[in-house]
């Protein structure tokens, strides 16, 4: 047998089987993925990949507490899983007592389609889509505008199985899409991203429109100094800086002093009002569109992460409820350390409350201030403040009197999303959006264009 035939739900039975350890813990990942990418205005190469990983997670108790043991492989076949699981409890025996040691999980129902086949993704998913981005590149062609991009479909089925009796598996479908125009000469660039469950909700044509309008307000270059500027931030820059802030946001982190979210003299910062606006962040695995897995999936342990917690059920949680501070992510070990209730982290952030203006309606009402496109090559500067640096991409133009009158050069920026959030003077339409910087590691994301009046635009960027 081998990885390809061998039935994912009778690998992880079989890797229990073959387990000695006091608790056993195995994740099967079965993932495949199609793809297409493009070129000035034609495809250049296409392809479909699949693939399994499995990550065993020995426990062992001894005198002085419980040892955990991680390992993780690809392409694990039948004949491979005792040495896989004896490396595990090896290092379970060579690591000492965790911290985070918890009883397995129990009590959760089994999921009615365990023993099926893994979900899997081909070409078929691009049936559509293929045509209509190529019907893109002809109006591209003919209006003098050269598109670059690529899609990608991903289909992940985890099979989550215990010594404690869980049987869990769901299937996570992820789509993106990234849309790059170029004017022939390389001076002027556009960026558009979506992501997409199945490809049968994006519009390539839609998208080229957006890009050409954004080319041609480019063909006016205003140069601006560094500066505080009002700035309109659409939501694929509100997704990045939240997300960065939703990663920072570990309760056992923050009552240990070492965040933005830990309180002067002790505690934790929930409770305390962050934004005027009447914002809501949150999570649900359940949230339509955005739907991702309804327990915990933890291949290893962090701040914010625990493999004992793995198979624990997930809840919709608001991180912020009308600009308040309500939880921060944590397991159950640290709810222990901290008094929080027990709040892991989600695989998607919807932020709402804002009006039903739409970003071209709050552009309609500025009088002077910049409209971004997109952030880029955002780091952390200060944990104390989550302060951020990163640059401005693909096009930031001057909005005066309700209409962009060209395009300014590029930013770095120096901000804090939680400080954003305290100064935000509105916030439009919640809509389903790409974050670009993170779009490798977090897609599934919901946010409205928000206005600040007062943005650190720090430096000037010679990037295009």
């Amino acid at each position: 047998m081998t990885a390809r035939t061998d039935k994912p739900h009778e690998i992880v039975e079989r890797t229990l089987e073959l387990s000695r350890a006091d608790g056993c813990v195995v994740i099967a990942d079965e993932h495949s993925t199609a793809n297409l990418r493009w070129a000035g205005n034609a495809l250049t190469t296409n392809g479909v990949t699949r693939g399994r990983t499995l990550t065993v997670i020995a426990t062992v108790d001894g005198k002085e507490g419980t040892a955990s043991g991680v390992v993780s492989r690809s392409a694990v076949t039948a004949g491979e899983l005792e040495s896989l699981v004896r490396a595990a409890e090896a290092a379970a025996h060579g690591a000492g007592p965790a911290e985070d040691a918890n009883p397995l999980v129990t009590g959760v129902p089994e999921s009615p389609d365990f023993t099926d086949a893994p979900a899997e993704t081909s070409s078929a998913v691009f049936t559509d889509f293929a045509p209509a981005l190529g019907e893109s590149f002809a109006r591209a062609r003919a209006g003098g505008r050269e598109l670059y991009g690529f899609a990608n479909h991903e289909l992940v089925s985890t099979y989550l199985a215990t010594s404690a009796g869980l049987r869990l598996r769901h299937d996570q479908p992820n789509g993106t899409l990234e849309l790059n125009a170029k004017s022939p000469d390389r001076t002027r660039s556009a960026w558009a991203g979506r992501s997409t469950r199945d490809f049968k909700d994006v519009d390539p044509a839609a998208m080229d429109a957006e890009l050409a309008r954004r080319l041609g307000w480019a063909e006016r270059r205003i140069e601006l100094p560094a500066g505080r500027y009002e700035t309109l931030l659409p939501p694929t820059a509100v997704a990045d800086l939240l997300i960065y802030q939703m990663w920072s946001a570990a309760a056992r982190d923050a009552a240990e002093g070492r965040t933005v979210f830990s309180r002067t003299g002790g505690g934790t910062r929930v409770g305390e009002r962050l934004s005027e606006l009447p914002l809501t962040l949150r999570s649900d695995p359940h949230e339509p569109g955005l739907e991702t897995a309804p327990f915990v999936v933890a291949h290893a342990s962090g701040d914010d992460a625990s493999v004992f917690d793995n198979g624990l059920p997930l809840e919709a949680t608001e991180w912020i409820r009308g600009g308040e501070l309500k939880h921060l992510t944590a397991t159950r070990h640290s709810a222990g350390l901290t008094g929080l209730p027990v709040t892991p982290s989600i695989g998607n952030l919807i932020l709402d409350g804002g009006s039903d203006r739409s970003l071209e309606e709050m552009v309609a009402n500025t009088e002077r201030g910049l409209l971004l496109t997109c952030l880029w090559y955002i780091r952390e500067v200060d944990p104390a403040t989550l302060l951020l640096t990163g640059l401005t991409r693909d096009g930031v133009y001057l909005v005066e009197n309700g209409e962009v009158a060209g395009e300014v050069n590029n930013f770095r920026f120096n901000e804090s999303p939680v400080d954003l959030l305290g100064r935000a003077t509105e916030a439009g339409r919640t809509e389903k959006t790409l974050p670009r910087e993170w779009s490798d590691w977090f897609t599934r994301a919901a946010m409205p264009p928000v206005r600040v009046p007062d943005f650190n635009m720090s430096s000037v960027s010679q990037g295009v």
